[in-house]
């Protein structure tokens, strides 16, 4: 079981400049149809100020770093053990190409099921705007497999 202790831990924070071309990718990539996600001009005629950032595009910016799995070696956790169990996501304001966000991460809990078979850890991401107004927060829950452990 991971140590309790380190509910609250900060897992850091990075900021990502949202560029054009990669969101127009990630739209792409995931099948997005609606055009203000590709066309400058059907944006702006839809009242906003540049290409939005897909609602689900904020899951890859905690990944937009040098380590983004080094938490879990401070947990000691085997990232080949890791599974993605569920992401959850709360919009609060938009932001466009040209943004720079700001990436905030910690751990908000810590438990384990069937006997200690499976940790669960479940993680905090905060996406704000460099004015530090909240954008998106993002809860996700990470499953850990021990092999040594269960019912």
């Amino acid at each position: 079981m991971i140590d309790k202790r380190f509910i609250g831990m900060n897992i850091g924070s990075h900021e990502v400049q949202l560029e054009k071309g990669a969101l127009k990718f990630f739209a792409t990539a995931i099948g997005q149809e609606n055009p203000v996600y590709f066309d400058e001009k059907a944006a702006e005629e839809a009242g906003y100020p540049g290409l939005p950032a897909p609602p689900s595009y904020y899951f890859s910016l905690d990944l937009l770093q040098d380590e983004p799995f080094k938490y879990l070696d401070t947990l000691g956790v085997n990232l080949n053990h890791v599974l993605h169990g569920a992401q959850d996501f709360e919009y609060f304001k938009p932001a466009f190409a040209g943004d720079t966000v700001v990436i905030k991460a910690k751990i908000i809990d810590l438990f384990d099921k069937k006997n200690g078979a499976l940790d669960f850890i479940i993680k905090e991401v905060r996406v704000e705007n460099t004015e530090g107004e909240l954008l998106v927060k993002q809860i996700m829950t990470i499953i850990v497999r021990n092999p040594e452990g269960g019912a």
